[in-house]
């Protein structure tokens, strides 16, 4: 018998405005010691990364041997500085891949990893919200409201997949009836500029529900009093952030083309549970005039797999670590 070497140890992460979510991977599928911290806790990442392998280590890991890294991030990557916009961290991927004596630190923008993932779900993964039938191998599309609003695709390139990373979230906002048109002009004096995020994300959930009823509410009470059904006025809330949704991913869609069907990730919208799947999103989604029959044969689905953006990243740290053995 030949003896093979153990697989090495590799460190992911899944780092958001609010929280950074750590993994060890030792082989190709599953991962181990996956570990949620809060951002704030900490001053720095290089900190956060620390803390967590403090915390893998004295639950018995041997961590010391970790030499290759990926960090998907809430945040455009075009070169070696990272400075988060929904968040305080900032840094230089070359100096902390020496600070945390690594050989390989990847840091890819988290919804371009989370793309990377969409091929490769299990349909438990996933929940399908309309019609709509998926063509293989045909460009896929993501939205996610979170924190802020990510927009990204993958696309098929030569048998493989290749990510599209971009920040579709700061599109500029486009109303499609007048009680959108007033929506905007109440962001207009507050902000100027009025970002598809401004309106989509947890801020989004807040200002909607501000210029729609002039009390300021924050989005887990929204959520919560549209779920519970004691507030009709959060359940309006939560029902035009849906339909803003659905315009929104449509225009998704059609940009990239996303035949290969249409995926929501982020945190938002799988804590709305059945109030999402009742709402007007695949109507709005569906809605763009003579290329409504173009959208209904786009199927849409909510991601509900717990940590996809880490197999994205994965998928991509393999690709780098074998490029350049």
């Amino acid at each position: 018998m030949i003896d093979r070497p153990a697989p090495e140890l590799r460190l992911l992460a899944d780092i958001g405005g609010t929280n950074a979510r750590f993994a060890l991977q030792s082989g190709a599928d599953g991962f181990d010691d996956i570990e949620v911290l809060p951002g704030a806790a900490y001053p720095s990442l290089g900190e956060a990364m620390r803390a967590y392998l403090a915390n893998a280590r004295a639950r018995g890991l041997a961590v010391d041997g970790v030499r290759h890294a990926a960090l998907a991030i809430a945040n455009p990557v075009e070169g070696d500085a990272v400075k988060m916009t929904n968040h305080h961290w900032s840094f230089s991927i070359k100096a902390l891949r020496q600070e945390q004596g690594l050989t390989t630190l990847l840091v890819v923008n988290d919804f371009a990893a989370l793309a990377m993932a969409l091929p490769h779900l299990a349909p438990a993964g996933k929940r399908r919200i309309g019609g709509g039938v998926e063509l293989a191998d045909r460009p896929i599309g993501l939205i996610g409201p979170g924190t802020g609003l990510g927009v990204a695709g993958v696309i098929p390139t030569g048998g493989r997949w290749t990510a599209l990373a971009g920040e579709g979230g700061h599109v500029s906002f486009a109303p499609c009836n007048r009680d959108e048109v007033a929506i905007l002009e109440a962001l207009w004096g507050e902000y100027g500029h009025v970002s598809a995020e401004r309106l989509l994300s947890g801020m989004g959930l807040e200002l909607i529900h501000w210029a729609r009823t002039g009390k300021r509410i924050e989005a887990s009470a929204i959520t919560g009093a549209a779920l519970d059904g004691s507030s009709g006025d959060c359940l309006g809330t939560v029902n035009l952030f849906c339909a803003i949704l659905g315009s929104v991913a449509g225009n998704v869609a059609l940009t990239l083309g996303a035949t290969g069907g249409m995926y929501i990730g982020g945190g938002i919208v799988p804590r709305l549970q059945g109030l999402f799947d009742a709402s007007s999103f695949r109507a709005r989604f569906e809605d763009k005039g003579r290329l409504g029959d173009y959208l209904a044969r786009i199927p849409t689905y909510v991601i509900t797999e717990q940590y996809p953006a880490l197999r994205g990243v994965s998928a991509m740290l393999s690709d780098r670590v074998n490029m350049l053995q």
